[in-house]
This record gives C-alpha cells, structure tokens and sequence, in this order.
C-alpha cells in the first residue's frame, strides 16, 4: 500500500497513476480518492501523472484523534507533493477539498503549482455573515453533527440522494455510502465545522495561476452564490468560472463526462 507519512506521523493512502505533468485531485466530504473514478482513469489514460490521496481520517489513510483543520490539512497536501516530488502540476479539490487547494496556495505559497481547480468547492466559505449574506447558517451544521451522533449510517443513505440531486443508481449511491462509512466518525464531525466555518476569503488573493471554477447551478449541498461565484470574483481574471445549470453537488458523477472534457481542456 503507497503511503506517505505527514508530520504528525498519520499515514496518508496515495494512488500515483501514470505519467506526465502531475494532477492532484483532492476529495470532498464524506467520501475517498476513489471518487475521482470518473476522472482519474482517463487522465491517466491521455497523459497526465494522475496522484489522488485519502485525506486524514477518511478511506484507507490513519484516523488520529485531531488534525482536522485546513493548516493542517494543507500541510498533509504538501508532504504529498515533497515526498512524491511533484513540480509544475495542477492541484485539483471537488468540495471540501477546495478548501485545502486555497489554503495550500497561502499558506505554501503555491509551491509548484501551475494551476488550480475549485470544483463544487466551499471555498471562499459557506458559512453566513455580513460580508458573506448568501451563505449557510451555522444551525445547518450543526443539524448535520446531531444526525451523524444519532445514526450516521442512514444519515449519509439520506444525504447522498440531495449531493447527487437524485440523478445517479442506485449503485453509485450505495457505493458512495460505503465510502463514507470507512472514514472515521470523530473525522467526519470534525470537518463539518472545518468546511462549515473556516473563511478561505484571504487565501483566495493567493491564486495567481489559472484557476478553473466549476459549480452547478441546482447544488443543495454548497450553494453556488457563495462558493463558486464569489470564488471566480475574488480570484479575477486567473478564474473560469463554468456553471453546469442543471448539476446538483455531484457532478463528477452526474456530470462525469462533461466535466472531464472540460478539465483536460483546462489542463492543456
């Protein structure tokens, strides 16, 4: 099993697929690296070294009982990038990975990346306030924890049926779900307040390389007016924003196809 170790001595689980400029993507909540299925095979397969990791408590990397903030997980993203030697690549975060991608570009200063994708990302932040009036109210969150105490087994069975708009089988959702009931419970709540209320508004002043903003227009799970279209206005002219009117959250299921041929676009 590939693994490389993080500062703090937790293992991460990474998959390094073929060869040819780097593409890291980076999973969303509350699901694995196999979720880039869709993607990952067929950039791999047309040219690009393809590296996705389980992020810290989820899928097959270490559970430790902390660590679960975006310092923290930023610097995880950056060992994968030391260790594996990763230069010139494109950093790629669906959901609550994008919020690693910004703090990555901040807090590492974008070491070594030649280009960023936010996709369906929380990033510049969900949570509500004066300068953010289009976001989530922090009750929601905290409604998402009390039903992952209560039986977070037939919890994720409901949530998955929203993030995929209810535009996937039955096999996709029951997959999904098997993903998710891998990752550990303390991680699971832990990074609802992590992607719920950490504010990544600073860190996006720090994407100077082009950035591909991809959100759809029917997401339940994070609204698009205060993560994707304000990402694209906070990032200017490095961002390309395309809205997939009619995708719900999960559109690197929903809309596998579409979305690929716009990320190798992108990556050319």
């Amino acid at each position: 099993m590939p693994l490389v170790t993080t500062k703090d001595h937790t293992q991460l689980y990474v998959k390094d697929w073929g060869e040819g400029r780097p593409v890291v993507l980076i999973h969303g909540w509350p699901l694995n690296s196999d979720s880039w299925e869709y993607q990952a095979v067929r950039l791999a397969e047309t040219g690009h070294r393809v590296v996705a990791y389980d992020r810290r408590g989820f899928g097959r990397s270490g559970q430790p009982f902390q660590g679960y903030n975006y310092d923290t997980m930023a610097d995880d993203l950056d060992t994968v990038m030391r260790e594996l030697d990763l230069r010139d690549a494109a950093i790629v975060g669906f959901s609550m990975g994008g919020g690693e991608v910004a703090r990555y570009m901040s807090r590492h200063d974008g070491r070594n990346v030649r280009a960023a994708g936010l996709i369906a990302s929380v990033a510049p932040g969900m949570l509500k306030s004066d300068k953010n009036p289009d976001g989530v109210t922090k009750d929601v969150f905290e409604g998402i924890k009390e039903g992952l105490r209560k039986d977070r087994p037939e919890f994720l069975k409901t949530f998955f049926k929203s993030f995929y708009g209810n535009k996937v089988s039955e096999g996709v959702l029951h997959w999904s779900l098997m993903m998710a009931m891998q990752a550990s419970p303390k991680a699971t709540l832990d990074c609802v307040d992590a992607f719920g209320q950490t504010d990544f508004s600073n860190d996006m002043q720090a994407f100077k390389v082009p950035t591909l903003i991809v959100h759809g227009g029917k997401d339940e799970t994070v609204p698009i007016d205060p993560s994707g279209r304000r990402a694209a206005k906070l990032v200017g002219t490095n961002a390309t924003l395309k809205e997939y009117a009619d995708a719900p959250h999960g559109l690197t299921a929903t809309h596998a196809d579409k979305f690929y041929e716009d990320l190798a676009a992108f990556l050319k």
